[in-house]
């Protein structure tokens, strides 16, 4: 029986092995459809047209974005967790829907670890708080006095429930002990339009949709959530320099595609993104973004969403936040 079995398992081994090259070669072969799951002019949007060119010059087939907004980012992220795992449809994977939902969310159409797969980490910028240039507040120490004496005139903008903006908000709240209502909005966009017209006065924002607002004067910036300061912004203190200390929030990205991908489709899409951000005027363009440039492996991006989703969870439990 060995005698048999053993010539029909090596051909087929062959065989898959064969197949699995052929698969690779081929690998793509038809347009690939790139999924923003947040309105366009945000970061998340950014940052697809940026790469957007840069795949479709190194996989030599058309890339085409699609935003896919809508409930916090659960609607386009839930779109690529449903689709074929062929490496046709990738996701600008953001840590709101997948770090933050699963917390805030009671039910969600997917589940970040089970049906979508890692491909690369590629973004982990600061966010800014910022309020119109009308504000009376010149610093953060001004601006907490003034919301702590009326704190009713106050609420905050973000790109939607669960998004960075959101969390940065309530944890301040939490921290500041007081309560600024949130607002949110279908996108960065809209909502940082409502703060350049002084519709709502405060907005933490992620640095690479506001910084040119900031450049022009159109909004004061008080503060950076990171650690550090910001090489953008290098006159503009950190919170925790301003008083809050170990205050600290970061917003990520990455890519993800539809789990049961094949492995080599995955390591393919990683392989080219880390080359993309190995050339010279490709990486000024994105640092000019306000991010560093991360890449790394697939496993790299899956252990961050593991450890994010248990951090920015507890986030969201301790400081009540809420679907609105």
């Amino acid at each position: 029986m060995k005698g048999k079995l053993g010539p029909a398992c090596a051909v087929l081994m062959l065989t898959l092995a064969a197949n699995g090259m052929a698969h690779a070669e081929a690998y793509p072969s038809k347009p690939i459809h790139f999924v923003v799951p947040y309105p366009p002019g945000g970061p998340t949007d950014l940052m697809a047209r940026l790469l957007q060119a840069s795949l479709q010059s190194r996989l030599g087939v058309p890339v085409v974005v699609e935003n896919r907004a809508g409930a916090g980012g659960n609607i386009g992220t839930d779109s690529v967790a449903k689709a074929a795992p062929d490496g046709y449809t990738i996701l600008l994977a953001a840590s709101g829907p997948m770090a933050v939902n699963p917390t805030l969310y009671k039910r969600l159409p997917y589940n970040p670890q089970t049906d979508l797969a890692p491909v690369i980490q590629i973004s982990a910028f600061p966010l800014v708080l910022e309020v119109h240039p009308g504000n009376s507040a010149k610093d953060v120490k001004s601006f907490i006095a003034s919301v702590r004496n009326k704190p009713g005139d106050y609420s905050f903008a973000s790109a939607g429930n669960g998004t960075p903006q959101h969390l940065a908000g309530e944890l301040f709240n939490s921290e500041v002990v007081t309560k600024m209502q949130h607002v949110a909005y279908k996108g960065a966009g809209p909502a940082l339009n409502d703060v350049l017209g002084g519709q709502v006065p405060v907005m933490f924002d992620i640095l690479a949709s506001s910084l040119p607002y900031i450049k022009s004067g159109k909004l004061r910036p008080l503060a950076i959530t990171t650690k550090t300061r910001a090489p953008a912004l290098p006159d503009v203190p950190t919170l925790a320099e301003s008083g809050l200390a170990g205050f600290e929030f970061v917003a990520w990205h990455g890519i993800a595609v539809p789990a049961s991908t094949p492995r080599d489709i995955v390591v393919k899409l990683n392989s080219v993104i880390n080359a993309s951000f190995k050339d010279p005027e490709f990486r000024k363009r994105w640092e000019a973004m306000g991010t560093p440039v991360v890449g790394g492996t697939p496993e790299a991006f899956g252990a961050l969403i593991r450890s994010e989703t248990t951090r920015l969870g507890k986030i969201v439990r301790d400081t009540g936040a809420t679907v609105d």
